[in-house]
């Protein structure tokens, strides 16, 4: 996959990509898409060797890019799994700390906590663009991951008005949409529509397979869908989810104990309408929602932590500033 000539603004901030896997690689082609000056690294010589073919500046060496960002002024994007987060920020406290700082990391609590510990908290926003494939690394991205996604911004207590104009500019300049949340909020929401979803997916999975070659030979459309995620690699997996571990446990316990009442129902009673009806109810209100645009709130007036949370909750996005 190449892209066209890409020629940067100088009037955009730049952008430093710390990870090229399936997320940064493809923020990576998106930035440099959108007219900024972007460069990356990756810890492989693989991603760093093949983004240089398609004409992408990229690197092996994290303090060389972690200088040129701040020499530069760059905006700073910590793109690797979250086992990677802490050792990557120590990078950036030693060589970095004055930059701009944002993460595409699939939970917030556990990276705002690491940014806090590496005294990084005041030029930090978190970020994450909710879009995604079952594939992974540098080979898997393109530009247009983000096109039309739900982008989420953090939206701290202390959040730095100026960072977060930087970040939400980040994610709309890559096509999304952005919803202001607190990391708490996000990690027990992303809990029960991200990750819960891939634990029911492996046990689908599971599942099917234990019904042997004639149970596979079968499946169609609602098994294949139904167990889409379970194709991501399991490491990937493990990552986000046993980072977001107590939100995690509290949506697979309400579901067990759905689950639950649904096997006694089916047992006692041979019914499923109980579960069978609230599941296409829920589903048809999620078919049903919308997005509404959230518009007059300054970053930096009084009180805009809290009137963006609370349009975030009410299903709000931002779709310019």
């Amino acid at each position: 996959m190449c892209e066209s000539v890409r020629v940067s603004d100088p009037s955009k901030t730049a952008v430093c990509v710390l990870g090229l896997g399936l997320i940064g690689g493809s923020l990576l082609r998106a930035t440099a898409a959108a007219g900024r000056a972007t460069w990356g690294y990756n810890r492989s010589a693989g991603a760093v060797d093949a983004a240089r073919a398609e004409g992408f500046d990229a690197s092996t060496d994290l303090a060389a890019t972690l200088a040129r960002a701040a020499a530069t002024d760059a905006l700073i994007v910590v793109a690797v799994p979250m086992p990677a987060v802490d050792p990557t920020l120590a990078a950036v406290a030693e060589y970095a700390p004055g930059c701009a700082l944002t993460d595409v990391v699939s939970v917030k609590g556990p990276v705002l906590d690491a940014v806090r510990v590496h005294g990084l908290a005041a030029r930090y926003v978190g970020g994450h663009p909710m879009a995604g494939t079952a594939e992974s690394g540098w080979s898997a991205s393109f530009p247009e991951l983000f096109r039309d996604a739900v982008w989420v911004v953090g939206t701290e207590d202390d959040s730095d008005p100026a960072v977060w104009i930087d970040v939400a500019t980040l994610a709309l300049d890559c096509g999304s949409v952005v919803v202001p949340a607190e990391a708490r909020e996000h990690d027990d929401a992303a809990a029960r529509i991200s990750h819960l979803p891939h634990l029911l997916a492996e046990a689908l999975a599971i599942s099917g397979a234990g019904g042997g070659d004639l149970a596979l030979s079968l499946a169609a459309g609602s098994f294949r869908d139904g167990t889409r995620v379970a194709g991501t690699a399991p490491d990937l997996v493990r990552a986000m989810c046993e980072a977001n571990a107590d939100a995690l446990l509290n949506a697979l316990e309400e579901t067990i104990t759905v689950l639950s009442l649904a096997r006694t129902q089916l047992a006692d009673q041979r019914s499923t309408a109980e579960l069978v009806t609230a599941g296409y109810d829920a589903r048809r209100r999620y078919e049903a929602a919308t997005r509404t645009e959230i518009s007059g709130i300054t970053p930096g007036e009084p009180g805009w932590i809290d009137l963006l949370r609370a349009a975030g909750r009410r299903g709000g996005v931002l779709r310019s500033l």
